[in-house]
C-alpha cells in the first residue's frame, strides 16, 4: 500500500502548472517560446520521450481536467514557437530523441478530451513531421528529409539514435492517423500515414529477428551487437528497442515468424545474461548498472523503452508469462525504502508504470483507447473517476501465490479477452479476478489478434 501510493504521488509532480489567474479569473502565462505574456494555459517540466507511455494515460483516465489544460498548453506553445513540446523546462530543451507530442496529443484526443482548436491542434501534428527546430534538435523530427523519402532514418548519415527514432517516428505517425481519421481528414492523407506507420518494418533484420541500424544504401549496418547500448538506440539495446511497436504488435509477431518464435524472443529478453556493450558512451551508464543489478537478464525495467515489454506476451497467446514477470517486477524492484526505486523517476513514468500494473492493466499503446491486462496486485481496488462513475476491480484470493489469473468477469459476465476498453471503464465497470497459484493457459489464447491489428480496424 505505502508503495502504491508513494507512487501515486510520484505520478502526479510533473508537469508543472506555469500561469497564474489575472483578476478577471482567467489563465494567462509567461511564455518560454517568445517571451510574451500571453492568455491561456501552460504547463512545463515534462519528457514526452518517458511520459507518453503511461504517465498521460493515468492523467486521461483519473485527472481528465488537468490533462484538459495541458492539452491547452501544448497548442499555445504550437502557437507561440511552431512546435510541440517534446521536453520542456520551461521552453524547448534538447533532450531525448522521438515526436511523442502526437502520442501525448492523440491519447487525449481519442479518449474524449479535445481542445478548443483542434485544426493548431492537427496543423502542428503535420508540421512536427516535416521540420526540425532550429536549434533544439530533439525537438520536432530530426532526419525528417530522410524518414520521409527512405521509410527510415539511416545510421551512415551522422544522425545518432536514428533507429529508436525511426520507430518512434512510425508510432508517432499512427497516432497522427487516429487524429486524422476522428476528424475526416481526405483519404490520400490517411493513407499515407498508414503507410508511414509501417516503417518500423524497413528496420527488421530476419538473420537476428531484431530491430537493426541500416545504411542509406539500404543494407543493414555491418558489425552488428545487440548488446550495444546507444549508438542506433537510445539508452539501450535492440533486445530493448525492437518490441517498440505498439501500435502493430500483430505485425511484429507476423515478422518475427508467428506466435511461438515471439515469444521465444521475449523469452530471450529475460534469458540472455545482463551483459552489455558500453562502446559508445564510454562508461557504463546508471540504466546499465541498474540492469546489470536486478539480473533479470536484458529486462531494463529501469529504463522505458522495456517497460511494456512484458504485456506483449498477451498478443502472442501466452498472457500467464505476462502474469508471473509482472509480479516479479513489482515485487523486486519496487519499495517503499529508501532504495526502493529501480531507476530514475523520469516525471512519473516509472511510478505510473506500477500504479496502472498494480490495478491489473496497462496502456500498451497510447491513442489506442484499450489496455492490455496483466495481473492485479491487491484484493480490491475502487477507481473514482471524475465523471462521478467507479471502477471496482475485485480479485479477493489474490497473493504472494495466488498472481495468475484463473478466470475474469467484467460487469458480472465472463471475460475472456486480452483487454479492456478505456470508453467501457469510463462508464463504470466492475472488474472481478479469480486468482490462482497455477497459470490458466486456456483463458485469452482466443483475444490474441484483437488489440490494434490494422485487420481489426
Amino acid at each position: 500500500m505505502r508503495t502504491f501510493y508513494s507512487c501515486l504521488y510520484r505520478s502526479l509532480l510533473f508537469p508543472r502548472k506555469f500561469y497564474e489567474i489575472n483578476a478577471e479569473g482567467l489563465p494567462v502565462h509567461y511564455s518560454p517560446y517568445n517571451g510574451e505574456v500571453l492568455p491561456g494555459y501552460m504547463y512545463t517540466d515534462t519528457g514526452f520521450w518517458d511520459t507518453f507511455r503511461s504517465l498521460f494515460p493515468l492523467l486521461n483516465m483519473l485527472y481528465p481536467s488537468v490533462n484538459r489544460e495541458i492539452q491547452e498548453g501544448l497548442v499555445n506553445a504550437y502557437k507561440e514557437s511552431g512546435f510541440f513540446p517534446e521536453w520542456a523546462s520551461p521552453g524547448h530543451r534538447g533532450c531525448m530523441v522521438g515526436n511523442n507530442s502526437a502520442s501525448v496529443l492523440a491519447d487525449a484526443f481519442v479518449k474524449g478530451i479535445r481542445v478548443q482548436d483542434t485544426e493548431a491542434l492537427y496543423e502542428g501534428l503535420q508540421a512536427g513531421t516535416r521540420a526540425v527546430h532550429p536549434s533544439v534538435s530533439s525537438t520536432g523530427r530530426l532526419g525528417h528529409e530522410y524518414y520521409n523519402t527512405l521509410g527510415y532514418v539511416p545510421c551512415d548519415v551522422g544522425i545518432h539514435e536514428n533507429a529508436a527514432r525511426t520507430l518512434e517516428y512510425a508510432y508517432n505517425d499512427w497516432c497522427i492517423l487516429q487524429v486524422a481519421k476522428a476528424l475526416g481528414r481526405p483519404k490520400k492523407e490517411i493513407r499515407e500515414l498508414e503507410k508511414r506507420s509501417l516503417n518500423y518494418r524497413n528496420l527488421y533484420n530476419d538473420a537476428y529477428k531484431l530491430m537493426c541500424g541500416k545504411r542509406k544504401d539500404g543494407s543493414f549496418e555491418p558489425n552488428f551487437s545487440p548488446l550495444k547500448w546507444g549508438g542506433n538506440f537510445t539508452e539501450g539495446n535492440s533486445w530493448h528497442y525492437t518490441w517498440s511497436v505498439f501500435h502493430d504488435v500483430q505485425g511484429l509477431i507476423g515478422l518475427m515468424g508467428g506466435n511461438e518464435a515471439f515469444v521465444s524472443m521475449l523469452d530471450s529478453v529475460f534469458a540472455v545474461p545482463p551483459h552489455y556493450d558500453d562502446s559508445y558512451y564510454g562508461f557504463p551508464i546508471h540504466e546499465i548498472r541498474e540492469m546489470t543489478v536486478m539480473n533479470m537478464g536484458n529486462y531494463a525495467h529501469g529504463n522505458q523503452p522495456a517497460q511494456h515489454i512484458i504485456y506483449l506476451y498477451n498478443y502472442a497467446a501466452a498472457p500467464w508469462k505476462a502474469q508471473y514477470w509482472l509480479r516479479r517486477v513489482m515485487d523486486r524492484m519496487y519499495s517503499p525504502t529508501p532504495d526502493g526505486y529501480c531507476g530514475d523517476e523520469d516525471n512519473g513514468q516509472t511510478s505510473a508504470w506500477y500504479v496502472f500494473s498494480a490495478l491489473g492493466f496497462y496502456p500498451v499503446c497510447p491513442a489506442s483507447n484499450e489496455y492490455v491486462i496483466g495481473a492485479p496486485l491487491f484484493k480490491r481496488a475502487v477507481l473514482k473517476l471524475e465523471n462521478g462513475n467507479s471502477v471496482t476491480i475485485n480479485a479477493p484470493l489474490n497473493s504472494s501465490e495466488n498472481f495468475y489469473i484463473g478466470a475474469m468477469r467484467l460487469n458480472g459476465r465472463d471475460y475472456s479477452h486480452n483487454f479492456l476498453r478505456h470508453d467501457e471503464l469510463m462508464k463504470g465497470a466492475t472488474i472481478d479476478f479469480l486468482m490462482d497459484s497455477v497459470p490458466n493457459k486456456n483463458r485469452g489464447v482466443e483475444s490474441v489478434d484483437a488489440p490494434y491489428s490494422f485487420s481489426r480496424e
